[in-house]
């Protein structure tokens, strides 16, 4: 006899995304706020030292809000400070010193961890979180324009292995997000850049209003404008948080629209050793997929030129020669590796329109790769 019994049940998911500044001054209650009052909570902050370097009284300012507001939570150690970037991923000690601590120190399923730093950090930190005592909760605190914009404000945690990027991973909603704008003032122009390279990406793919307005505000942006910076960022978080909130928000298809150039980007990342930073590498990817579109006769010259020039206007690189040979083909079949399901690439039939795609003319991707390469030396003689 066959017996089969079947459960089903859905469960809502609710996070805010919030946007303040100088959020530990001890008069701003942005993030204490945050916190279920119904109980003294415990709160274990993560720090990025890339952060700490760029803020050195901030270990202090954290330990002065908790004792301003001990009413309602305390430091359940003092904080713990981690390598930044993608370092941060690779290493496996790195991940697990923050799950020991939420042993050594009681973190458990009432407390919270709240990671401070850039997306690398907060990836990694999440990943911990998640898999400790089955989640704890995780307040997001971003502090470069790419995490703030795209990465913090989603469900990914995940660490590297294998050579692969995000190979360990798990699809948990944060208990909150808050993006503190005075964190990117002090961001080199590289991490300052980086971040809007996510935001042109939903914009080519979801709304051409969005990339004509980044488009009419490049100049600006690469000056280092703070209003337009702030604009960007909350209109890009928007439109990732409606993207979530869409179909399929934990990835059980194959089909991954906000990942529109980034098969590329990814092994790019690995094969040059993160020398060329995520945003920088989605910025290549972009515009490698959107050569491949024209080549294809998707999209016209002038909108191809349109999208190399916003880059160009940005400051960003848009070749670089780990692009060469077989690795990249390699990168698009571990792509498809990763979701899991058939290949799965968007592409753009119009400007602010992606289409899906489920295979890719390996002889047009390099021939897409000449043509970069082509315009980058192009902008060198220019520049010469």
């Amino acid at each position: 006899m066959n017996t089969i019994i079947e459960q089903s049940f859905a469960v809502p998911f609710k996070y805010p995304v919030c946007f303040s500044e100088d959020i530990f001054a001890q008069n701003n209650t942005v993030f204490v706020d945050l916190l279920d009052k119904s109980r003294h909570a415990k709160v274990l902050f993560v720090v990025d030292k890339g952060v700490t370097d760029a803020h050195p009284k901030l270990i202090a300012q954290l330990e002065a809000y908790a004792e301003a507001h001990a009413e309602f939570f305390s430091n359940a150690c003092a904080p713990i400070v981690v390598e930044g970037g993608e370092a941060s991923k690779n290493d496996e000690t790195i991940y697990k010193r923050i799950v020991e601590a939420t042993h050594l120190y009681g973190i458990d399923r009432h407390s919270y961890i709240a990671v401070i730093g850039g997306g690398a950090v907060i990836d990694m930190v999440g990943f911990a979180a998640a898999i400790s005592h089955r989640g704890i909760r995780l307040i997001r605190i971003p502090t470069t324009v790419l995490s703030q914009n795209d990465s913090a404000v989603g469900v990914k945690n995940s660490v590297n292995l294998f050579g692969k990027k995000n190979y360990l991973g798990t699809f948990t909603p944060p208990y909150a997000v808050l993006n503190d704008f005075n964190f990117l003032i002090t961001l080199d122009d590289r991490d300052w850049r980086s971040g809007i390279s996510e935001a042109i990406k939903v914009a080519l793919i979801k709304d051409l209003s969005f990339f004509t307005w980044i488009e009419a505000n490049a100049s600006a942006l690469a000056k280092r404008e703070m209003q337009p910076m702030q604009e960007l960022i909350i209109r890009c978080a928007q439109m990732h948080l409606d993207h979530i909130s869409g179909k399929d928000p934990f990835e059980f298809g194959s089909s991954r629209p906000l990942d529109f150039g980034h098969w590329a980007a990814h092994k790019l990342e690995h094969l040059s050793d993160f020398r060329i930073r995520h945003g920088e590498a989605v910025a290549i990817g972009i515009a490698l997929d959107s050569t491949y579109s024209f080549l294809k006769g998707w999209i016209s010259e002038a909108d191809l030129s349109r999208i190399i020039s916003v880059f160009k206007t940005l400051g960003f690189e848009l070749f670089a020669p780990e692009l060469g040979g077989d690795s990249l083909i390699k990168g698009l079949q571990e792509f498809q590796e990763h979701l899991g399901g058939q290949l799965t690439i968007m592409l753009l039939t119009a400007l602010g329109k992606g289409e899906e795609v489920h295979e890719m003319d390996h002889t047009l991707i390099n021939q897409s790769v000449d043509l970069l390469k082509s315009f980058n030396q192009k902008e060198d003689l220019v520049n010469s």
